[in-house]
């Protein structure tokens, strides 16, 4: 059975490559789609959120990446899909995955939703977290593959001061802040 698991990825964290783990263990074949949200202002294009998450799960061989606009449901019928997986943080995550899958059901009869729990470890972790984190100059190496972090560190240099000391990470070509005040 193929299983596809939706959403922003912006940016990936750990959380959701636990999910994505754990559902390659439970299905044939998951597809994780990246939604293309005209409501969102992402941090990442679509394109670099595909390529970190490429990055992020090479070594698992029943995984597929790509991109989807408009209803999920469509896209799961699309690509022949029978379940929608859902990773589940906190009570407040169950009450509107729970929606989502009693309307996604009303609008494609063959789909099950498959919720699961996230590991306590990562319970409360979320891509908003992560990037107000580093918006305030904390460090998020331990919530996000270290790519990635790389990344958001790149993306939110661009909007601190000049006379900020700089660290270079000569793999990548790039330079990125020192910030030593916690958030």
């Amino acid at each position: 059975m193929i299983a596809i698991y939706p959403g922003s990825f912006d940016p990936i964290t750990l959380g959701h490559l636990d999910i994505i783990k754990r559902g390659c263990r439970l299905f044939e074949q998951v597809i994780v789609s990246v939604l293309r949200n005209p409501n969102k202002t992402p941090l990442f294009t679509v394109e670099e959120r595909i390529e970190q998450i490429r990055i992020s799960t090479q070594g698992l061989q029943n995984l597929e990446v790509d991109s989807f606009d408009g209803l999920t449901v469509n896209y799961a019928r699309m690509r022949g899909a029978g379940v929608l997986l859902r990773g589940l943080r906190v009570l407040s995550d169950f009450e509107h995955e729970l929606q989502m899958a009693h309307t996604n059901k009303t609008l494609f009869e063959q789909i099950e939703t498959v919720f699961l729990a996230t590991s306590n470890e990562y319970s409360f972790l979320s891509s908003s977290v992560v990037k107000e984190i580093a918006r305030f100059g904390g460090s998020v190496d331990h919530l996000v593959p270290q790519h990635v972090a790389l990344d958001i560190y790149r993306c939110y240099a661009k909007t601190l001061p000049d006379s900020t000391p700089t660290v270079v990470d000569a793999s990548r070509k790039m330079n990125y802040p020192i910030v030593d005040h916690p958030v």
